[in-house]
């Protein structure tokens, strides 16, 4: 029964975490498509879809994450604890939290009129999740340490 409930949550958790993912990928996609439009109207879209992509997809994905994760963390508990690469995954998973704060924010600034970042700038913000993603993957999957 407890094997069957942690292949689930395990299941449920990679869901959520594709689901982030997914939200954060195209966040920063759209944050371009703002920078470089010169339409208020479409900018007033966009401020939309960047509202809603947050709040209603990436947000409660995230957090689904970290409860999914921290549950499987606790039920194998303590012997989880002594893996390595579980604790540098835990970094990234910090840092990517991060960066979804600052997606956020720059959402804000956005909306405000107050951004500074160019469309260069936000194209190469975007590969942030990119480049977690894979060390995650690799992480997870290899156990390397």
């Amino acid at each position: 029964m407890l094997a069957s409930l942690y292949v689930w949550l395990k299941a449920l958790h990679i869901i959520a975490m594709v689901t982030w993912f997914a939200g954060l990928f195209y966040i920063f996609r759209l944050y371009i498509y703002h920078i470089e439009t010169e339409s208020e109207e479409v900018a007033k879209t966009l401020e939309v879809m960047e509202r809603k992509l947050l709040r209603i997809i990436t947000n409660p994905a995230m957090i689904a994450t970290w409860i999914l994760g921290l549950s499987l963390i606790a039920a194998r508990w303590p012997d989880i604890m002594k893996s390595g690469w579980l604790h540098a995954k835990l970094l990234l998973v910090l840092i990517l939290s991060g960066y979804h704060g600052y997606s956020a924010s720059v959402r804000k600034k956005l909306a405000a009129g107050t951004c500074k970042l160019t469309s260069k700038q936000a194209r190469w913000i975007n590969e942030v999740p990119t480049v977690i993603l894979i060390l995650v993957v690799i992480l997870a999957v290899v156990k390397p340490f």
